[in-house]
Protein backbone atom coordinates (compact mmCIF):
# COMPACT_ATOMS: atom_id res chain seq x y z
CA UNK A 1 0.00 0.00 0.00
CA UNK A 2 1.64 3.45 -1.45
CA UNK A 3 0.61 6.05 1.66
CA UNK A 4 -0.58 9.22 -0.15
CA UNK A 5 -3.39 10.15 2.62
CA UNK A 6 -0.56 12.80 4.47
CA UNK A 7 -3.12 15.54 5.19
CA UNK A 8 -4.90 13.09 6.95
CA UNK A 9 -2.07 12.37 8.94
CA UNK A 10 2.08 12.21 8.95
CA UNK A 11 3.98 8.89 10.19
CA UNK A 12 6.06 10.04 13.09
CA UNK A 13 9.42 11.53 11.91
CA UNK A 14 12.08 9.52 13.48
CA UNK A 15 14.02 12.35 14.87
CA UNK A 16 10.48 13.31 17.26
CA UNK A 17 10.15 9.85 18.22
CA UNK A 18 13.60 9.63 19.29
CA UNK A 19 13.18 12.96 21.47
CA UNK A 20 9.83 11.44 22.96
CA UNK A 21 11.74 8.19 24.01
CA UNK A 22 13.16 8.67 27.64
CA UNK A 23 9.73 10.57 28.60
CA UNK A 24 7.46 7.45 28.57
CA UNK A 25 9.83 5.08 31.24
CA UNK A 26 13.42 6.83 32.11
CA UNK A 27 12.50 10.50 32.43
CA UNK A 28 8.74 9.62 33.38
CA UNK A 29 7.05 11.86 35.89
CA UNK A 30 4.23 15.00 36.06
CA UNK A 31 5.43 18.18 34.84
CA UNK A 32 3.21 20.24 36.65
CA UNK A 33 4.85 18.48 40.30
CA UNK A 34 7.31 21.24 40.85
CA UNK A 35 7.98 20.97 44.84
CA UNK A 36 10.93 18.73 43.50
CA UNK A 37 13.75 18.68 41.53
CA UNK A 38 12.59 16.24 39.26
CA UNK A 39 9.16 17.52 38.30
CA UNK A 40 11.05 21.36 37.70
CA UNK A 41 13.54 19.42 35.43
CA UNK A 42 9.87 18.34 33.36
CA UNK A 43 8.62 21.22 33.56
CA UNK A 44 11.75 22.78 32.12
CA UNK A 45 11.39 20.30 29.20
CA UNK A 46 7.69 21.36 28.45
CA UNK A 47 8.66 25.04 28.74
CA UNK A 48 11.39 24.15 25.88
CA UNK A 49 8.66 21.96 24.03
CA UNK A 50 6.51 25.64 24.03
CA UNK A 51 9.61 27.84 23.10
CA UNK A 52 10.01 25.60 19.70
CA UNK A 53 5.83 26.01 18.83
CA UNK A 54 6.29 29.64 19.72
CA UNK A 55 9.87 30.05 17.12
CA UNK A 56 8.18 27.80 14.21
CA UNK A 57 5.16 30.69 13.90
CA UNK A 58 6.99 33.82 15.63
CA UNK A 59 5.27 34.07 18.38
CA UNK A 60 6.39 34.50 22.18
CA UNK A 61 6.08 30.95 24.34
CA UNK A 62 4.02 32.34 26.72
CA UNK A 63 1.22 32.89 23.91
CA UNK A 64 1.40 28.97 23.45
CA UNK A 65 -0.92 27.18 25.27
CA UNK A 66 -0.71 23.23 24.45
CA UNK A 67 -4.47 21.38 23.93
CA UNK A 68 -5.28 18.23 22.38
CA UNK A 69 -4.71 18.60 18.73
CA UNK A 70 -6.04 21.45 16.08
CA UNK A 71 -10.22 20.52 17.12
CA UNK A 72 -9.52 21.11 20.39
CA UNK A 73 -7.80 24.41 19.58
CA UNK A 74 -10.46 25.52 16.88
CA UNK A 75 -13.07 25.05 19.47
CA UNK A 76 -11.19 26.89 22.31
CA UNK A 77 -10.71 29.89 20.15
CA UNK A 78 -14.31 30.11 18.46
CA UNK A 79 -16.66 29.29 21.98
CA UNK A 80 -14.14 30.72 24.11
CA UNK A 81 -13.84 34.26 22.30
CA UNK A 82 -17.73 34.11 21.83
CA UNK A 83 -18.42 32.94 25.97
CA UNK A 84 -15.67 35.24 27.41
CA UNK A 85 -17.33 38.52 25.08
CA UNK A 86 -20.77 37.18 26.24
CA UNK A 87 -19.69 37.03 29.77
CA UNK A 88 -17.37 39.56 30.31
CA UNK A 89 -18.62 42.70 28.02
CA UNK A 90 -16.06 45.03 27.27
CA UNK A 91 -17.19 48.27 25.43
CA UNK A 92 -14.67 47.03 22.44
CA UNK A 93 -16.79 43.66 22.34
CA UNK A 94 -20.70 45.40 23.19
CA UNK A 95 -22.58 44.95 19.88
CA UNK A 96 -20.22 42.93 18.29
CA UNK A 97 -22.51 39.35 18.19
CA UNK A 98 -21.73 38.29 14.13
CA UNK A 99 -19.10 35.24 13.90
CA UNK A 100 -17.93 34.66 10.16
CA UNK A 101 -16.61 31.59 8.93
CA UNK A 102 -16.25 30.23 5.05
CA UNK A 103 -18.08 26.96 4.22
CA UNK A 104 -14.62 25.16 3.12
CA UNK A 105 -13.36 25.57 6.98
CA UNK A 106 -13.16 21.91 8.90
CA UNK A 107 -15.88 20.78 10.37
CA UNK A 108 -14.53 21.35 13.71
CA UNK A 109 -15.05 25.16 12.82
CA UNK A 110 -18.17 25.02 11.57
CA UNK A 111 -19.54 23.46 14.06
CA UNK A 112 -17.69 25.74 16.64
CA UNK A 113 -19.19 28.47 14.79
CA UNK A 114 -22.68 26.85 14.70
CA UNK A 115 -22.71 26.14 18.24
CA UNK A 116 -22.41 29.73 19.27
CA UNK A 117 -26.08 30.43 18.36
CA UNK A 118 -27.23 28.65 21.53
CA UNK A 119 -25.24 31.76 22.84
CA UNK A 120 -26.93 34.64 21.06
CA UNK A 121 -24.34 35.33 18.41
CA UNK A 122 -25.40 35.24 14.80
CA UNK A 123 -22.58 32.32 12.80
CA UNK A 124 -22.60 33.05 9.61
CA UNK A 125 -20.92 30.86 6.49
CA UNK A 126 -19.46 32.93 3.73
CA UNK A 127 -18.97 31.45 0.19
CA UNK A 128 -16.07 30.77 -1.68
CA UNK A 129 -15.31 30.93 -5.31
CA UNK A 130 -15.08 27.93 -7.49
CA UNK A 131 -11.26 28.13 -7.18
CA UNK A 132 -11.50 28.00 -3.55
CA UNK A 133 -10.34 31.05 -2.80
CA UNK A 134 -12.01 33.71 -0.35
CA UNK A 135 -14.97 35.22 -2.11
CA UNK A 136 -13.70 39.02 -1.75
CA UNK A 137 -17.28 40.72 -2.05
CA UNK A 138 -18.87 38.47 -0.17
CA UNK A 139 -16.11 39.04 2.65
CA UNK A 140 -16.24 42.40 2.36
CA UNK A 141 -20.20 43.00 2.28
CA UNK A 142 -20.49 40.91 5.20
CA UNK A 143 -17.63 42.69 7.36
CA UNK A 144 -19.21 45.18 9.75
CA UNK A 145 -18.23 46.80 13.32
CA UNK A 146 -20.90 43.88 14.62
CA UNK A 147 -18.29 40.81 13.34
CA UNK A 148 -16.63 39.81 16.68
CA UNK A 149 -14.51 37.13 15.00
CA UNK A 150 -13.50 35.65 11.67
CA UNK A 151 -12.19 31.68 11.17
CA UNK A 152 -10.45 31.11 8.18
CA UNK A 153 -7.80 27.99 7.52
CA UNK A 154 -4.60 28.85 6.65
CA UNK A 155 -4.35 25.36 4.18
CA UNK A 156 -7.66 23.80 3.12
CA UNK A 157 -7.21 20.41 4.34
CA UNK A 158 -9.30 18.68 0.96
CA UNK A 159 -7.59 20.64 -1.71
CA UNK A 160 -4.59 22.12 -0.53
CA UNK A 161 -5.49 25.51 -1.40
CA UNK A 162 -3.72 28.88 0.57
CA UNK A 163 -5.88 31.45 1.72
CA UNK A 164 -4.57 34.84 1.49
CA UNK A 165 -4.69 35.10 5.11
CA UNK A 166 -2.89 38.45 5.77
CA UNK A 167 -5.39 40.40 3.74
CA UNK A 168 -8.23 38.58 4.99
CA UNK A 169 -6.98 39.55 8.85
CA UNK A 170 -6.05 43.02 7.76
CA UNK A 171 -9.64 43.62 6.82
CA UNK A 172 -11.42 41.73 9.92
CA UNK A 173 -8.80 44.05 12.21
CA UNK A 174 -9.87 46.74 10.13
CA UNK A 175 -13.72 46.73 11.35
CA UNK A 176 -12.38 45.91 15.04
CA UNK A 177 -12.87 41.65 14.56
CA UNK A 178 -10.36 39.72 16.29
CA UNK A 179 -8.89 37.16 13.35
CA UNK A 180 -8.99 33.12 13.74
CA UNK A 181 -6.67 31.00 11.48
CA UNK A 182 -6.63 27.27 11.44
CA UNK A 183 -3.14 26.64 10.95
CA UNK A 184 -3.30 22.68 10.85
CA UNK A 185 -2.36 22.01 7.51
CA UNK A 186 0.29 25.25 7.05
CA UNK A 187 3.14 24.06 9.55
CA UNK A 188 5.69 22.59 7.66
CA UNK A 189 4.00 23.48 4.53
CA UNK A 190 4.35 27.56 4.47
CA UNK A 191 5.77 30.25 6.21
CA UNK A 192 3.83 31.26 9.41
CA UNK A 193 4.46 34.55 11.06
CA UNK A 194 1.53 35.36 13.09
CA UNK A 195 2.91 38.84 13.33
CA UNK A 196 3.71 39.68 9.76
CA UNK A 197 -0.09 38.02 9.37
CA UNK A 198 -1.78 39.84 11.83
CA UNK A 199 -3.25 36.53 13.13
CA UNK A 200 -4.61 36.99 17.07
CA UNK A 201 -5.59 33.39 17.60
CA UNK A 202 -4.10 30.34 15.32
CA UNK A 203 -4.27 26.55 15.86
CA UNK A 204 -1.86 23.78 15.08
CA UNK A 205 -1.95 19.95 15.14
CA UNK A 206 0.93 18.08 15.88
CA UNK A 207 -0.16 14.40 13.70
CA UNK A 208 -0.21 16.73 10.67
CA UNK A 209 2.90 17.72 10.71
CA UNK A 210 5.09 14.12 11.47
CA UNK A 211 4.60 15.00 15.34
CA UNK A 212 2.73 12.42 17.97
CA UNK A 213 -1.37 12.51 17.63
CA UNK A 214 -3.41 13.73 20.76
CA UNK A 215 -1.26 16.83 20.68
CA UNK A 216 -1.61 20.29 19.47
CA UNK A 217 -1.36 23.77 20.47
CA UNK A 218 -3.81 27.42 20.57
CA UNK A 219 -1.47 30.82 20.13
CA UNK A 220 -3.22 33.24 21.59
CA UNK A 221 -1.99 36.78 21.32
CA UNK A 222 -1.33 38.92 24.23
CA UNK A 223 -0.49 42.18 22.62
CA UNK A 224 -2.95 43.57 22.53
CA UNK A 225 -4.32 40.87 24.55
CA UNK A 226 -7.12 38.71 23.40
CA UNK A 227 -9.43 37.14 26.12
CA UNK A 228 -10.82 33.52 26.02
CA UNK A 229 -13.60 31.55 28.48
CA UNK A 230 -11.76 28.06 29.50
CA UNK A 231 -14.22 25.14 28.40
CA UNK A 232 -12.27 23.46 30.42
CA UNK A 233 -12.61 22.99 34.28
CA UNK A 234 -9.70 22.26 36.74
CA UNK A 235 -6.62 23.03 38.35
CA UNK A 236 -5.86 25.88 36.27
CA UNK A 237 -3.27 24.29 33.86
CA UNK A 238 -1.79 26.24 30.25
CA UNK A 239 -2.41 30.34 32.30
CA UNK A 240 -6.02 28.73 32.75
CA UNK A 241 -6.92 28.35 29.56
CA UNK A 242 -7.12 24.59 29.23
CA UNK A 243 -6.54 22.53 32.82
CA UNK A 244 -5.01 18.91 32.37
CA UNK A 245 -1.72 17.27 33.07
CA UNK A 246 0.14 17.41 30.04
CA UNK A 247 0.95 14.49 28.15
CA UNK A 248 4.77 14.90 28.63
CA UNK A 249 6.05 12.94 25.57
CA UNK A 250 3.75 14.47 22.96
CA UNK A 251 4.48 17.62 24.33
CA UNK A 252 8.48 16.74 23.78
CA UNK A 253 7.52 15.33 20.14
CA UNK A 254 5.45 17.98 19.22
CA UNK A 255 8.22 20.59 20.33
CA UNK A 256 10.52 18.62 17.97
CA UNK A 257 8.37 18.27 15.42
CA UNK A 258 7.28 21.93 14.88
CA UNK A 259 11.42 22.84 15.07
CA UNK A 260 11.71 20.42 12.39
CA UNK A 261 8.54 21.67 10.33
CA UNK A 262 10.03 25.21 10.51
CA UNK A 263 13.68 24.09 9.33
CA UNK A 264 12.83 21.89 6.35
CA UNK A 265 9.54 23.55 5.23
CA UNK A 266 11.34 24.96 2.26
CA UNK A 267 13.09 21.61 1.26
CA UNK A 268 10.09 19.21 1.60
CA UNK A 269 8.39 21.76 -0.57
CA UNK A 270 10.75 22.12 -3.04
CA UNK A 271 11.18 18.56 -3.21
CA UNK A 272 7.44 17.77 -3.68
CA UNK A 273 6.89 20.29 -5.87
CA UNK A 274 8.71 18.63 -8.66
CA UNK A 275 5.91 15.78 -8.44
CA UNK A 276 2.79 18.10 -8.28
CA UNK A 277 4.65 19.68 -11.69
CA UNK A 278 4.69 15.75 -12.76
CA UNK A 279 1.13 15.29 -12.18
CA UNK A 280 -0.19 18.15 -13.12
CA UNK A 281 1.71 17.94 -16.61
CA UNK A 282 -0.48 14.37 -17.33
CA UNK A 283 -3.87 15.98 -15.93
CA UNK A 284 -3.27 18.43 -19.19
CA UNK A 285 -2.97 16.21 -21.05
CA UNK A 286 -5.97 14.31 -20.26
CA UNK A 287 -8.21 16.97 -19.36
CA UNK A 288 -11.17 14.82 -20.63
CA UNK A 289 -11.17 12.32 -17.90
CA UNK A 290 -9.20 14.44 -15.10
CA UNK A 291 -9.42 17.96 -13.17
CA UNK A 292 -7.64 19.31 -10.82
CA UNK A 293 -10.29 20.72 -8.00
CA UNK A 294 -8.65 24.48 -6.49
CA UNK A 295 -5.98 27.07 -7.23
CA UNK A 296 -3.49 26.18 -9.34
CA UNK A 297 -1.24 29.01 -8.20
CA UNK A 298 -1.98 29.39 -4.75
CA UNK A 299 -1.76 25.68 -2.78
CA UNK A 300 0.65 24.17 -1.11
CA UNK A 301 3.30 21.40 -2.95
CA UNK A 302 2.19 18.15 -1.14
CA UNK A 303 -1.27 17.80 -1.91
CA UNK A 304 -3.46 17.60 -5.60
CA UNK A 305 -7.20 17.05 -5.56
CA UNK A 306 -8.02 15.23 -8.62
CA UNK A 307 -11.89 14.41 -9.87
CA UNK A 308 -12.20 11.68 -12.51
CA UNK A 309 -14.34 12.95 -15.31
CA UNK A 310 -14.99 9.39 -16.47
CA UNK A 311 -15.48 7.40 -13.81
CA UNK A 312 -17.89 6.93 -11.26
CA UNK A 313 -17.01 6.68 -7.45
CA UNK A 314 -16.77 2.79 -6.74
CA UNK A 315 -15.16 2.59 -10.22
CA UNK A 316 -12.51 5.35 -8.96
CA UNK A 317 -12.00 3.52 -5.62
CA UNK A 318 -11.20 0.23 -7.56
CA UNK A 319 -8.90 2.01 -9.90
CA UNK A 320 -7.04 3.36 -6.65
CA UNK A 321 -7.05 0.56 -4.35
CA UNK A 322 -3.48 -0.30 -3.99
CA UNK A 323 -2.97 3.49 -2.64
CA UNK A 324 -4.04 4.87 0.37
CA UNK A 325 -5.76 7.86 -0.62
CA UNK A 326 -8.94 9.82 0.73
CA UNK A 327 -11.85 12.32 -0.89
CA UNK A 328 -13.64 14.03 1.53
CA UNK A 329 -14.74 11.83 3.34
CA UNK A 330 -13.57 8.09 4.63
CA UNK A 331 -13.43 6.08 0.84
CA UNK A 332 -14.08 2.90 2.51
CA UNK A 333 -17.93 3.71 2.16
CA UNK A 334 -19.73 3.26 -1.38
CA UNK A 335 -22.79 5.76 0.42
CA UNK A 336 -20.75 8.65 1.83
CA UNK A 337 -22.17 11.79 0.54
CA UNK A 338 -19.93 13.72 -1.26
CA UNK A 339 -17.45 16.30 -0.13
CA UNK A 340 -18.97 19.71 0.97
CA UNK A 341 -15.86 21.05 0.51
CA UNK A 342 -15.98 20.58 -3.40
CA UNK A 343 -19.56 21.21 -3.67
CA UNK A 344 -19.40 24.15 -1.74
CA UNK A 345 -16.68 25.27 -4.80
CA UNK A 346 -19.55 24.41 -7.45
CA UNK A 347 -18.37 20.74 -8.53
CA UNK A 348 -21.73 18.33 -8.98
CA UNK A 349 -22.43 16.03 -6.44
CA UNK A 350 -21.43 12.86 -8.72
CA UNK A 351 -17.91 14.93 -9.98
CA UNK A 352 -17.12 15.27 -5.75
CA UNK A 353 -17.70 11.78 -5.32
CA UNK A 354 -15.18 10.88 -7.98
CA UNK A 355 -13.02 12.83 -6.67
CA UNK A 356 -9.38 12.11 -4.42
CA UNK A 357 -6.99 13.90 -2.60
CA UNK A 358 -3.02 12.79 -2.97
CA UNK A 359 -0.99 14.40 -0.93
CA UNK A 360 2.51 13.82 -0.22
CA UNK A 361 5.05 13.26 3.04
CA UNK A 362 8.85 13.18 4.08
CA UNK A 363 8.53 9.28 3.83
CA UNK A 364 7.09 9.42 0.00
CA UNK A 365 10.00 8.09 -2.61
CA UNK A 366 10.29 8.89 -6.17
CA UNK A 367 9.01 5.62 -7.10
CA UNK A 368 5.48 5.14 -5.49
CA UNK A 369 5.17 8.71 -7.48
CA UNK A 370 5.88 7.06 -10.85
CA UNK A 371 3.20 4.61 -9.84
CA UNK A 372 0.80 7.36 -10.04
CA UNK A 373 1.81 8.90 -12.99
CA UNK A 374 1.27 5.10 -14.59
CA UNK A 375 -1.97 4.76 -13.15
CA UNK A 376 -3.20 8.53 -14.25
CA UNK A 377 -2.26 7.88 -17.84
CA UNK A 378 -3.70 4.57 -17.43
CA UNK A 379 -6.79 3.72 -19.83
CA UNK A 380 -8.87 2.45 -16.70
CA UNK A 381 -9.28 5.95 -16.09
CA UNK A 382 -11.87 6.13 -19.02
CA UNK A 383 -14.69 5.01 -19.55
CA UNK A 384 -16.13 2.95 -16.76
CA UNK A 385 -18.84 5.50 -15.73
Amino acid sequence: MIYLDNQASTPCDPRVLEAMAPFWQRLYGNPHSIEHGHGLMLAGKVEEARAQVATAVGADPREIIFTSGATEANNLAIKGAALFAQQHPTRASQGRGKILTFATEHKCVLESVKATAAWGFEPIVLPVGNDGLVDWPAYKAALDEQVLLVSAMAVNNETGVIQPIAQMAEAAKAMGAKFHCDGAQALGKIPLDVEALGIDLLSLSGHKAYGPMGMGALYVRRRPRVRLQPLISGGGQERGLRSGTLPLPLVVGFGKAAELAAQEQAQDAQRMRGWQQDILGVVAQRANALRVNGSLDQRIAHNLNISFLQLDRQAMLRAWSGFAVSSGSACSAADVEPSYVLTSMGLAPDVASASLRLSFGRQTRDDEVAQVLALLKSPALEGSS
